[in-house]
Formats: C-alpha cells, sequence, structure tokens
C-alpha cells in the first residue's frame, strides 16, 4: 500500500480531512456522515476532551473554545483578549497554548482518517493562511506534531484552493485569482497554472478579517438596539449573543431580511441592507488587498480568466457583489466554499505521496526579508514574493577597527529603513578583532516547503556557524499590520527612499570628514589659501547638510567636498611616492 498523507483544512470556525483516492480528492467523514468538524474544544473534569458538534452543544452553559486559528503563533495584546500574560488560553484543563488547543482538533480529525482508511496515520498536510508570519506557521506544525503527525508540508490556504480548481484544467494556460474568505482570515491570490505547473505570483491579505467580525459586528448593531451592553456581559452570554448573529447573518445570504433574537432580552428586525451597511469597513479593506495583489503581480483584473472564491464568508452576497465590481467579472463558485481548502490539501498530499505526479507548486513568501546595516538600513536578502523554497545569502564585514563581534537582526517587510520594519529575531557573531573591513561573515536566509524561515551566519576565518530558526516567541508583531506595512512602504516610498539616501551619503560624510582633517594637517603650509578655503567651505557644507538632515544637499556638497580635495590627493600622493623613494638604500 502507498504511503498514507492526508490533508487538512485546519479551519477558523470549521476543519476537514481529505484523502487522494482512485485520483480524486476526498473528503472524509465522521461516524456520523459529517465531512466538516466546528473548530470547537471543550475540556471537562478529569481530563475529558470534546471536539466538534459534541463541543459546541455546550456552548451557552460550559466554555468551549473557538476560533483557536486566529490566536496561534501571537503573543497578548495581538489576540482578541483571550492570551493571558505568558500568552496561553485560560481553560478547565489548565492554561494551554492555542495550539495545544488546535492538537485536539488535529487528533479529532486524524482519528476520523484512521477510521476511514482503517490504516494507522502519521502524516499530513496542513493549510495556513497565506498572510500567516513565520511564528504562526511553525506554531501551526508544532498543533500537528502534538496531535501525533509529521507535517510534511505547511500549504497556503489559496494554493490548496487552486490546487483544488485546477486538477481538471492540468492542460490549459491560464491566471486566475483565488479569494479566500473563511471565519477569521482573509486570502487573496494571483496564481499562473500552465501545464501541471501552479505557481504564486503575487499574495495578500488580512489575518484578522473573516466572518467572525460580521457576526461581532452584527451582535454589537442589535445589542445597541436592544439597549445591552455588550462588552459588560459574562463570556458564556456573549457567546450566546454571537452565536445568535451567525444565525442571523446565514439568514440574510438567503433573505432579505431576518429577526435577531435573545431569549429574556428582547428581538430586533435585520435587513440585509442593515447588514451591509456594518461590512463596509470591512469591504473596503477586502478590496485594498485584491487590488494590491493585482498590482503587486503586475496583471489587469481582465487578464484574469477566473475569480475562484472559497471560504464560508464568500457565500454573502455583499462579498460576492463587491468581488465582481473590483475584478469586472462574474466570480467562479464552482468549488464548494467549504470543501476546496480541504480538498488542495489532499491533492498536496497525493503529490508528496507519490500518487499525483502531473502536478508541481510553487509558492510564494508574502512580504520581504533581510537584516539591518550600518546606518540602521534595511538590507533585502529575499524580496517579497519570491518563489520558495528558496536561499539567499550576502557577505558582511566589521565597521570599525577592533570590532569583536556584530549583531544579526532579522527584518521583515517592506521599508527601506530598519527601524519601520519588524525584527523577527536577532543573534550575535563573534569573530577576531582586526582592521575595519577585515573580517568577513556570510549570512545565509533559506525558507523552506512551508514558509518557515533559517538564518545561517558563517565566520569565513574559522568556519564557525551560528545558526537561528525564527519561531513564534521571535515575532513581536501582530500580522495584523502586514497590509498596513505594505500600504506604508507605498505611501512614504518618496520619504524612505530620500531617508536612505542620506544615511548612505552621511556615512560616507562621516569617514569623508576626519580623513579631510588629517589631510590638511599633513599638508599645512602647502596649499593656495583659496584651495584650502574652498576645502574649508565644503567641510563646513557637509557637516551642514548632516545636522539639517538633508538627504540631496548632502549628497551634492560631498560630490563638492571631492572634487574640492582633488589638489589635496594629488599632493600626498606625490609626497607618499617622493617619501618612498628617498628612503636610504643598503
Amino acid at each position: 500500500m502507498d504511503e498514507v498523507i492526508i490533508g487538512i483544512d485546519l479551519g477558523t470556525t470549521q476543519s476537514a480531512v481529505g484523502v487522494m483516492d482512485s485520483g480524486f480528492p476526498i473528503l472524509l467523514a465522521d461516524e456520523h456522515g459529517r465531512t466538516l468538524v466546528p473548530s470547537a474544544v471543550w475540556f471537562g473534569p478529569d481530563g475529558l476532551v470534546e471536539v466538534g458538534e459534541e463541543a459546541l452543544r455546550r456552548a451557552g452553559t460550559d466554555e468551549v473554545h473557538t476560533s483557536i486559528k486566529s490566536l496561534i503563533g501571537r503573543r497578548q495584546g495581538e489576540g482578541d483578549g483571550r492570551l493571558t500574560s505568558g500568552n496561553k488560553v485560560s481553560t478547565e484543563a489548565g492554561e494551554l497554548w492555542p495550539e495545544e488547543i488546535s492538537a485536539e482538533v488535529l487528533k479529532r480529525l486524524k482519528a476520523i482518517a484512521e477510521m476511514r482508511l482503517e490504516t494507522e496515520v502519521n502524516k499530513a498536510v496542513i493549510t495556513v493562511p497565506a498572510y500567516f508570519h513565520d511564528g504562526q506557521r511553525a506554531a501551526t506544525k508544532r498543533a500537528g506534531e502534538l496531535a501525533g503527525l509529521e507535517v510534511v508540508r505547511i500549504l497556503s490556504e489559496p494554493t490548496a484552493a487552486a490546487l483544488s480548481y485546477g486538477l481538471d484544467r492540468l492542460g490549459e494556460e491560464s491566471r486566475v485569482s483565488v479569494f479566500d474568505l473563511g471565519g477569521g482570515t482573509f486570502d487573496v491570490s494571483i496564481l499562473e497554472m500552465r501545464d501541471g505547473v501552479f505557481e504564486v505570483v503575487a499574495t495578500a491579505g488580512d489575518t484578522k478579517l473573516g466572518g467572525d467580525d460580521f457576526d461581532r459586528a452584527l451582535a454589537g448593531w442589535a445589542a445597541e438596539r436592544l439597549a445591552v451592553d455588550l462588552a459588560g456581559l459574562e463570556s458564556l452570554e456573549r457567546v450566546r449573543w454571537l452565536t445568535e448573529a451567525r444565525r442571523v447573518k446565514h439568514l440574510l445570504s438567503d433573505q432579505e431580511r431576518a429577526v435577531f433574537r435573545v431569549p429574556f432580552t428582547g428581538e430586533v428586525e435585520v435587513t440585509r441592507e442593515d447588514f451591509e451597511k456594518l461590512m463596509v469597513g470591512q469591504l473596503d479593506r477586502m478590496e485594498s488587498s485584491c487590488r494590491r495583489a493585482l498590482l503587486d503581480a503586475r496583471v489587469s483584473a481582465d487578464a484574469l480568466e477566473a475569480v475562484v472564491m472559497v471560504g464560508g464568508s464568500s457565500r454573502i452576497p455583499a462579498v460576492r457583489d463587491r468581488v465582481r465590481r473590483v475584478f469586472g467579472q462574474e466570480p467562479d463558485l464552482s468549488q464548494h466554499p467549504d470543501e476546496a481548502i480541504a480538498r488542495g490539501a489532499a491533492i498536496q498530499a497525493g503529490i508528496l505521496a507519490g500518487i499525483v505526479r502531473e502536478v508541481v507548486l510553487l509558492d510564494v513568501t508574502p512580504l520581504s526579508l533581510g537584516v539591518e546595516t550600518m546606518g540602521g538600513l534595511m538590507n533585502v536578502l529575499i524580496a517579497r514574493n519570491t518563489t520558495i523554497p528558496c536561499r539567499a545569502g550576502e557577505m558582511f564585514t566589521n565597521a570599525a577597527d577592533g570590532q569583536k563581534s556584530m549583531m544579526v537582526r532579522v527584518l521583515q517587510g517592506e521599508r527601506e529603513l530598519a527601524a519601520d520594519n519588524w525584527e523577527l529575531g536577532s543573534f550575535e557573531v563573534s569573530f577576531q578583532p582586526g582592521k575595519r573591513g577585515q573580517a568577513r561573515v556570510g549570512v545565509e536566509f533559506r525558507i523552506d516547503a512551508d514558509g518557515i524561515l533559517s538564518v545561517l551566519a558563517r565566520d569565513t576565518a574559522t568556519g564557525e556557524d551560528t545558526e537561528m530558526t525564527i519561531g513564534s516567541a521571535a515575532v513581536d508583531v501582530s500580522e495584523a499590520r502586514v497590509e498596513q506595512m505594505v500600504s506604508e512602504s507605498v505611501e512614504f516610498a518618496f520619504q524612505d527612499m530620500n531617508a536612505r539616501v542620506f544615511e548612505e551619503a552621511r556615512m560616507t560624510a562621516e569617514e569623508l570628514l576626519p580623513a579631510v582633517e588629517t589631510a590638511l594637517a599633513a599638508a599645512a603650509g602647502q596649499l593656495p589659501p583659496e584651495e584650502i578655503a574652498a576645502i574649508e567651505k565644503g567641510r563646513d557644507r557637509v557637516a551642514y547638510a548632516i545636522g539639517q538632515r538633508d538627504a540631496t544637499g548632502l549628497k551634492v556638497a560631498v560630490e563638492e567636498l571631492d572634487r574640492a580635495t582633488e589638489g589635496l590627493a594629488a599632493l600626498l600622493v606625490e609626497q607618499a611616492t617622493a617619501a618612498l623613494f628617498s628612503s636610504p638604500q643598503d
């Protein structure tokens, strides 16, 4: 029997598991015939755990943990208030990491697969939003390992959807957009598919945008009209409101009006128009991501052969209308919104197991990666939208005499200055002290097929390596700022480039000024007064431009000082040459 690798869609609201069978991806159903497992976990006394529908039945009376995916790989303040100071979640079983809770969902999916396949299952492909940062991907992989699975690939959800969509179109050459709006996350990707090769050329999205946001907005709207302070309610009572909001949201996808009803509190009628007004802010964010993906891919909307919509929230009419407007075409709704990701994961599992051999899958990294260099600049080693797996390296040297080590700060982002990007981690590399520019340290970035980054620094003199794998504890920023990061890189492009020009000119100037002073002292009395005056004027202009942080003025002043010191440089070379040939002979 071929090696069994299952494909798992670990969703915010619900999850699914699939496998390749007779050349087709199928989803595996539980003992009740259900292929979708709610991503809900309940912890009871004496180690009792319930997952899925069984856990949801307890909502409203007991604490049930849902939407844990939105917390995985995050820190306190980056989630929705459920994380403790130790970045864990308080449960009846004690404080647990979000990945420990997600592992219970994965254990349930593993058990379903083993029941249906009648064999032990130890390997899986697990999907994540394309915009999950490295820490979130690593935490998802750890959740799989805690569930007893070897995670052989972390796969981006839009890529999984494209695999599902393109399986029967392998002979075609086409360019499509995959729009994936789920319960807690949103991704949009542009993919090129030709002769069995799927390549993600651009991706954008928001890991804090999804159906849960619509539920909260609707619950807040109803609470305001029923004069209820939603924030002041007990957590279990808030769950009841959100559950009702989800029910009403589903009704409004098929009908023009519904009644929001809370026992012992009241009811209020909601029209589809009311609901759509609440969604405007989220729809605008969604549209911004779509337009940025098109811009990054350098394609126009009319060049796309299809816009494939997946994810449960893609059922909402207002979402479909906005997609229709942005892309100028009818969205392709041929894929089952809740099943497409899991089917794609199953196909990828089949590729890795050798069952599917016609497909090659190329994914991309969504943000640039690099290191900080002298002057606080960001030096990009791997540009955003680079196909992964990939590696890139560069040689660095010491910036000062006697320097014994250098700090390698690993950055992620699109801005020119290091301070405007995100620090993923840092480590120190030691080397033998010597003159400026003498040390040689090679730094290499490697991104594996799961999108996980490893950084290697090597002292070329000794061959000693320092290596770091970026993990969730090293991520200091919220992924919700990814969209903001890319937008700011465009908004501040002129200022950023001006800052880079200034820093580069400043470093050159700060090397030049002391050299000029030393040269003037060495050539005292040997230059015409007007030439000395020109050098001093140029020196003062450089110093003034540094003080004013005038990038253009500093660049011009440095060039003028270079020209003014040409005679001085020639004189010093002449003196050095004369001294060389006049030295005593044996």
